[in-house]
């Protein structure tokens, strides 16, 4: 796989609706973005979700502290890139002052570097500008549940970065985990096998190996292949050489 290529999608399982059903609160939220048109087109759309009430938009990173102070969100979606005060500062200074806050960082695909900072300054997630608004939402409910966001788009040189960071999202232990044959769809997954590839390749059906990949996820508490690539490298399960 080249550096720069995204890391295989959504061919192995449909994804499900994220599902906002039974959720007895709603999720404050503050949006901080520099960019004016993208800032209120993103919050335009969050408006409309059940899930979500929009606590307000900041320009930069200092009106995005004063607005945090003010409101005390549950969440903020940062740019990385803002003047006067950016995202990875403005998160260090936030979960200072509120550490159960969670924050999803917003990045463009060449600040790769940047988002590994954003998460070891604290970030739970991050999502590429151009993510589709049923990711945007996943990533939302994924975080607030405590859980870390990769966005789908990851390719596998930041995949191996976050591996190679300070930021460490597993806790659990490895050791019998995963059966032998999960640890080898675990790998096929890795290598951008779809279902069906990997049904051929071991000999089982199509169902089969999607049955196998939705317990994959389960154990691993990730949402999508990144999160299955980036446990996998952590855990020394595949190298980094078969996937770059």
């Amino acid at each position: 796989m080249e550096a720069g290529a995204a890391l295989p999608q959504t061919r192995l399982l449909p994804q499900k609706k994220p599902n906002f059903i039974g959720m007895k609160n709603r999720i404050s939220l503050v949006i901080a973005d520099d960019h004016e048109i993208f800032r209120d087109g993103l919050a335009l759309m969050l408006s409309k979700q059940e899930a979500v009430t929009l606590a307000g938009q900041a320009g930069d990173g200092e009106e995005l502290l004063r607005l945090v102070d003010t409101t005390r969100p549950d969440m903020v979606l940062t740019d990385i890139k803002m003047p006067r005060l950016d995202g990875i500062g403005a998160a260090k200074l936030i979960l200072k002052r509120y550490p159960d806050t969670k924050i999803i960082a917003l990045s463009m695909f060449e600040e790769e570097d940047l988002i590994v900072e954003m998460l070891e300054a604290g970030a739970k997630g991050y999502l590429l500008k151009n993510a589709d608004k049923r990711e945007i939402l996943e990533a939302i409910l994924t975080v607030n549940e405590g859980n870390i966001f990769y966005c789908k788009h990851t390719t596998a040189h930041l995949a191996s970065l976050i591996v190679k960071s300070k930021f460490d999202s597993h806790k659990k232990a490895v050791g019998p985990l995963f059966t032998d044959r999960e640890r080898e769809i675990i790998k096929l997954i890795c290598r951008q096998h779809t279902a069906q590839e990997i049904g051929d390749l071991l000999f089982l059906s199509k169902r089969t190996v999607e049955g196998y990949r939705t317990r994959i996820l389960e154990k691993m508490d990730v949402k999508n292949t990144a999160g299955v690539v980036i446990f996998a490298l952590k855990h020394s399960i595949i190298k980094e050489e078969e996937i770059l």
